[in-house]
């Protein structure tokens, strides 16, 4: 058993990775999954919570066509940028 809820049973978030992108075609090295993690908290907590699905999918269109890491930056940017502005 861990405490990590990422490997939870039922909830082994790496190997869900790993199955869907295998099947969905995508790069699994371009999968930063505490990265994404850690842009979804940053969206949710100075943003707001719904923000995060629509955000994190409008980042991955934007991946499609640019470095990942460069969009996740900006996402992140931005989201410390909308709590500034409030």
């Amino acid at each position: 058993m861990t405490d990590d809820p990422r490997r939870a049973p039922g909830a082994d978030l790496p190997d869900w990775i790993d199955q869907i992108t295998s099947a969905l075609g995508v790069d699994r090295e371009l999968v930063d999954i505490d990265r994404l993690l850690q842009v979804s908290s940053d969206v949710a907590h100075q943003v707001a919570r719904p923000a995060v699905p629509v955000t994190m999918f409008v980042a991955g269109l934007a991946a499609a066509s640019a470095n990942p890491s460069d969009v996740l930056a900006w996402v992140e940017a931005r989201a410390a940028e909308w709590t500034a502005e409030k």
